[in-house]
């Protein structure tokens, strides 16, 4: 069977999830929305730096594009400084009688105990259009969800599970997120966005409450807690500059507590320069994704990410949208409502051999 799919957005992550619907054979690109009035018209594939036409062109009459029935649209479009206006998006879609898959908002890869109120909009249009909706990514995603659980699945007994991102975001061209939200090149004493109380809950309390509910324990609490690091001297990332005495280094972590220790744990370990913070973890090869189960017995598991131009920020980017990508057929086949990576069975690379 074929899934007609429409994608929504060609930025970092949407036009690697086009590469990706064109590669899938049981995926048909049948539309594409873009919001820069500058794309419409343009064809797809050119968008996507595929450097050949997929004959779709871009568009920014959605009403037009949802009148295509599609089985399911690919929502990679910005959402950390438009919330309200992307679950409204996502709710349309919906109740419109369309699956979704999507890479945000990122508290819908699980959002109970953690965000219930606001995930109660979307599960209400998803039962309204008898629909279903799956939210995930790389992390919050595959590398805190399936990978780290699929780990517990062969131990004896567990302490505690940890995942890790251990990531140089030197090369993350986007300025709004590494500057604005996550406060790089930002004096020492300013409190960005991403580390204001709560902020990072609502971000990554997800993957928490998913791992806490995948090991069958309940939580008493998700504490917070982070550490920055100052550059040792000027110098520029591909975003832009970075001053000397600047945010150059974050590492921070979000801790599910249960009986009063720490059991499930996030921690993220991110540079600019490689050589800063030597005392904080290190990644294996160029960077990427580490798991550790401390029980019986004592488990690692590191995933490093690397794409075919040689930067970890592209396969980074590029595994978010393949992850929504591949499970198109699960979710479309799935039960209405919104999906989790508890829900799904096991997504595979199925037909993608070349």
């Amino acid at each position: 069977m074929t899934y007609r799919v429409i994608q929504w957005s060609t930025g970092n992550v949407g036009k690697h999830a086009i590469a990706g619907i064109d590669r899938n054979p049981a995926l048909e690109l049948v539309g594409c929305f873009v919001s820069n009035p500058d794309k419409v018209g343009n064809d797809v594939g050119q968008l996507a730096g595929l450097e050949k036409d997929l004959g779709v062109l871009a568009s920014n009459d959605a009403e037009a594009l949802l009148a295509l029935k599609p089985d399911c649209i690919v929502h990679t479009a910005w959402a950390d400084t438009r919330l309200f206006e992307a679950l409204e998006d996502l709710a349309t879609f919906l109740r419109h009688g369309i699956n979704v898959v999507s890479s945000s908002p990122v508290f819908l890869q699980y959002p109970y105990g953690v965000a219930d109120t606001m995930a109660e909009p979307i599960i209400a249009a998803a039962k309204e259009g008898n629909a279903s909706i799956f939210v995930n990514g790389i992390d919050p995603g595959f590398g805190n969800d399936q990978l780290p659980l699929v780990l517990t699945g062969i131990s004896e007994w567990i302490d505690e599970v940890r995942c890790y991102e251990i990531l140089n975001y030197a090369t993350y061209n986007q300025a709004e997120v590494l500057f604005d939200i996550m406060g790089f090149a930002k004096p020492m004493d300013e409190v960005p966005f991403l580390l204001q109380p709560g902020v990072p809950t609502l971000a990554w309390g997800s993957v928490i409450a998913q791992l806490a509910a995948g090991l069958g324990i309940e939580l008493d609490s998700i504490d917070e807690w982070y550490e920055r690091v100052p550059a040792p001297f000027d110098f520029d990332v591909d975003a832009g500059p970075v001053p000397k005495g600047s945010v150059a280094g974050l590492h921070f972590e979000l801790r599910g507590m249960h009986k009063g220790r720490a059991v499930v744990v996030l921690e993220h370990v991110t540079r600019l320069l490689d050589e800063i913070a030597p005392d904080w973890p290190h990644p294996t090869g160029h960077g990427g994704y580490r798991v550790t189960v401390t029980g019986e017995p004592n488990y690692t598991l590191d995933l490093q990410l690397l794409g075919t131009d040689g930067d970890h920020n592209t396969a980074g980017l590029k595994a978010t949208a393949m992850r929504i990508v591949n499970a198109i057929p699960a979710v479309v086949e799935g039960a209405p409502g919104l999906l989790t990576a508890l829900d799904l069975p096991l997504i595979t690379g199925k037909g993608l051999v070349r």
